[in-house]
């Protein structure tokens, strides 16, 4: 049975493990707002390519509108508030928050703590949350800097448990000294080579022959349990994959109107994982790779111009 960081790293970040998927699927059941792609931070393992150039940043008008189109879609349970950063536009992620939780959705946020500079300023910048947020995730690795310095992450915790609000780490091992999930410390998980991992991290660990990738690992590209969406309306089935624009079309018409079987890209990795989107397409390739993300999104990224709305925005490519 996996600890409940696990559940939550898996369930925010990397989907629902394919191979697991054998009972009947559930609902579409979580939002996550992509608040912004800006950052404080521009960590080489980050598969949004945030930092603090990054533009696209939610206004109140957008968080409403999504929320509108959650609670007529009828089984959204869960909004979580992500990033970029959601902590850097501190007054918008409150107002977000509470009006999430006022229309009776259960909310989650993760943030990289580096507002936790002292227990008194960690406590203040909390407080909105106490008794709203029911899951504080902050991550923790050496990619956000948090082992050097003050120990924020540590300090967030603190105060945290403190309000009583739920919290816990999400830390991603370094990727120099990982073969695999097996060689991960207990409360770490794999680097996943797409966004800026694909370009910083990826050349300097293991690679595989291109051919093993056949499936997506990660992401329940049939019946999603989640889905993004950010400042621009796209709604990601996996981060970099739109499958329709909230600024176009209600949450509900593109989720009924969803055929992962017959979309541009989800339907061949279904058919075949990264492999099939490769011969499909007539993609050129090397022969190995470090991952499956990381043959999926180089090749997404040679697909963008013949894809323009669907492999969007340029944020998620490292080109805006």
């Amino acid at each position: 049975m996996p600890d409940r960081w696990s559940i939550i790293h898996v369930k925010l970040f990397f989907g629902t493990d394919m191979a697991a998927s054998t009972t009947r699927p559930a609902p579409l059941s979580e939002l996550h707002l992509l608040m912004t792609y800006e950052c404080n931070f521009e960590c080489e393992h980050c598969f949004v390519w945030g930092g603090p150039s990054k533009g696209g940043t939610m206004t109140d008008e957008t968080l409403e509108h999504i929320l509108e189109q959650a609670e007529k879609f009828g089984t959204i349970e869960w909004i979580y508030f992500e990033g970029g950063e959601p902590s850097l536009y501190y007054e918008r992620l409150c107002s977000g928050v509470r009006m999430a939780h006022e229309r009776g959705f259960r909310t989650g946020m993760v943030s990289n703590a580096s507002w936790a500079t002292s227990d008194a300023e960690a406590q203040e910048w909390l407080r909105p949350f106490a008794g709203v947020v029911e899951d504080l995730s902050v991550s923790d690795d050496a990619y956000h800097g948090s082992r050097e310095g003050p120990q924020n992450t540590l300090i967030a915790r603190r105060a945290a448990e403190q309000l009583g609000i739920p919290v816990d780490f999400i830390s991603v091992g370094e990727a120099e000294v990982q073969s695999g999930p097996d060689r991960l410390a207990a409360g770490e998980s794999t680097v996943l080579y797409r966004g800026r991992a694909a370009e910083k991290l990826a050349p300097h660990v293991q690679q595989n022959p291109w051919s093993q990738f056949t499936k997506c690992p990660w992401e329940d590209l049939r019946h999603p349990g989640r889905v993004h969406v950010d400042a621009f309306g796209n709604l990601h089935i996996c981060q970099g994959i739109s499958i329709g624009n909230l600024n176009e079309r209600s949450l509900t018409e593109i989720m009924h109107d969803y055929d992962p079987d017959t979309h541009p890209v989800t339907g061949p990795l279904l058919a075949g994982g990264p492999v099939e989107l490769v011969e499909r397409y007539d993609l050129q390739h090397d022969q190995c790779y470090a991952d499956a993300c990381h043959l999926c999104y180089l090749s997404r990224c040679k697909l963008r111009d013949r894809f323009p709305g669907v492999l969007t925005p340029g944020q998620m490519y490292g080109t805006d």
